[in-house]
């Protein structure tokens, strides 16, 4: 038996098919016959969303050291709105290379590779 749930669009599936054991044969054999020899794997295409966080660490890496105010609003300009550049300062706060310390009124990211 083979289950599956998900969704297509705003519609909810849930899908069960149940195959014995000729079926199951059959299809490893379709499997196998449609398997490549060798497989090459493209390079992934860079996606906006990776693009504009690159940028936000490069932002963060050039400068070093910055306020989390001054870095929200560099970031908002790079996002394009207040809400992705909210996002990656959350992002930022939780990035292994990035160090938050409490600042005298506000917090200081500073990179640390």
């Amino acid at each position: 038996m083979l289950r599956i749930r998900g969704s297509i669009g705003d519609w909810p599936v849930d899908l069960t098919l149940e195959l014995d054991e000729g079926d199951w044969a059959q299809l490893g054999a379709q499997l196998q016959a449609a398997k490549p020899d060798s497989v090459e794997v493209a390079a992934k295409p860079v996606s906006q969303d990776d693009a504009v966080w690159q940028a936000a660490k490069d932002l963060l890496r050039q400068a070093g050291q910055i306020s989390g105010p001054e870095l929200l609003e560099q970031l908002q300009g790079l996002a394009g709105n207040a809400a992705a550049g909210k996002r990656l300062l959350v992002r930022l706060r939780h990035c292994a290379e990035v160090k938050v310390v409490s600042g005298a009124d506000t917090p200081l990211y500073r990179w640390q590779q």
